[in-house]
């Protein structure tokens, strides 16, 4: 679908730390952190909203807070400003990691963070529970994304919902057959070797177990996130075969969108955005598909610092940004599937919401969102798996 163009948006590239589990779909609900994870730091969430302070300090991917200076018709945040007396003040995030850091910093009130940082977030205590019934807005959003592992632990919410998405199949239109299956990124017969892309990041062998886990049942993966030590070596196997017709492997978001506009990719992994990206200019012609097989993706959520100086402003920020109207133009301009499900009556497109499937709860269960691979396996198998250091060993290894 033909979409505004983004001028300025960053890679949400992941690099995670050995924390805690999490869900790797939207089925699954949150429940209390694998047995070898640290425990839930003892802080309490906000009884009331006062007042704004004037200020709010926060922390988001590229795109997420807009205020009409990449584009002069975008702009959700200048509402925002007037209605609630909180001058905005942006730090763009690059990376998962750079966010956590910038939030350990105490410096600011909350961030839009990817399901890799937030439990990092949760268990060192940068963020504090969230008390979903001063959040308004709060009762319409999806509720396959309330409570899960990736926003939730020990029973409490650390976040409001804000976009999610699939990690999709991107290929060029009039130089590749339309794939049904993942498959056409693994064969090493590809006719399109040189010119295939993936995900520069460890969370990729996700991609390749996910595969795995479809066409090889003997392995018994249930979880792309789970992995033991022979369901591990498979997937990190399946890498190495493939990275010959790898051309490039991407995190940078702008380059993404060169390389199919160049040619330089015709096929590979890629966001939505990098597609409509595309798609807005008029150097080729990209479509996407999630394919048989399912899919990895994300969904970000609102979180607020445990040391926030502006609270009520950030408690006020969370319940704007799922607001219908905001929530609808973010998703938009993004494009990503908005949390708020009343946001579908107020999108520009009005078939946005179906083509992105945003209240599709059975499309939404066949993404497995990040996650940070432990130990202590996330199916529920003992202390067997790969943590993420290996995770990260590995994908060094298969690199070269």
């Amino acid at each position: 679908m033909k979409r505004t163009q983004l001028t300025q948006l960053s890679t949400m590239a992941v690099a995670l730390l050995l924390i805690a589990s999490c869900s790797s779909s939207s089925s699954s609900t949150a429940t209390n952190a694998a047995s070898d994870a640290p425990s839930l730091p003892n802080i309490a969430a906000a009884t009331s909203v006062g007042d704004g302070e004037g200020a709010l300090n926060i922390v988001v991917w590229a795109g997420y807070a807009e205020n009409g200076s990449t584009d002069k018709a975008v702009d959700w945040v200048t509402p925002f400003e007037k209605a609630s007396g909180c001058k905005v003040n942006v730090k763009v995030g690059n990376t998962s990691d750079e966010m956590v850091t910038l939030m350990k910093t105490g410096q600011y009130d909350g961030v839009s963070a990817s399901g890799d940082a937030t439990l990092r977030l949760i268990y060192s205590g940068d963020v504090a529970p969230v008390n979903t019934d001063l959040v308004p807005n709060y009762t319409t959003v999806s509720d396959f994304l309330k409570n899960q592992q990736w926003n939730s632990a020990g029973g409490k919410m650390y976040g409001i919902p804000h976009g999610w998405g699939a990690n999709v199949l991107a290929y060029t239109d009039g130089k590749v057959a339309a794939p049904t299956s993942w498959g056409a990124v693994f064969d090493t017969n590809s006719p399109y070797k040189g010119t295939v892309t993936a995900y520069d990041s460890p969370i990729y062998i996700a991609d390749a177990a996910l595969y795995l886990m479809k066409t090889k049942p003997e392995l018994k993966i249930t979880n792309p996130y789970a992995l033991d030590d022979a369901q591990f070596q498979a997937a990190v196997d399946l890498l190495k075969t493939q990275k010959p017709i790898i051309g490039e492997y991407w995190s940078d978001y702008t380059k993404a969108v060169q390389s199919f506009e160049s040619g330089n990719t015709v096929i590979g992994t890629s966001w939505q955005v990098i597609v409509n990206l595309v798609n807005g200019g008029k150097k080729a012609k990209v479509n996407s598909i999630v394919p048989s097989e399912g899919s990895t993706g994300w969904s970000d959520t609102w979180m607020i610092s445990s040391k926030a100086q502006h609270p009520n402003c950030m408690y006020k920020w969370m319940d704007h940004i799922i607001s219908p109207s905001a929530n609808a133009q973010v998703a938009e301009w993004f494009g990503e599937a908005p949390s708020q499900t009343a946001s579908c009556a107020m999108t520009a497109d009005k078939n946005f919401c179906t083509s992105y499937h945003a209240t599709d709860a059975a499309y939404a269960s066949q993404i497995h969102y990040w996650t940070t691979p432990t130990k202590s396996c996330l199916d529920g198998r003992g202390s067997i798996c790969k943590d993420y250091a290996a995770w990260t060993q590995a994908w060094t290894e298969i690199k070269g």
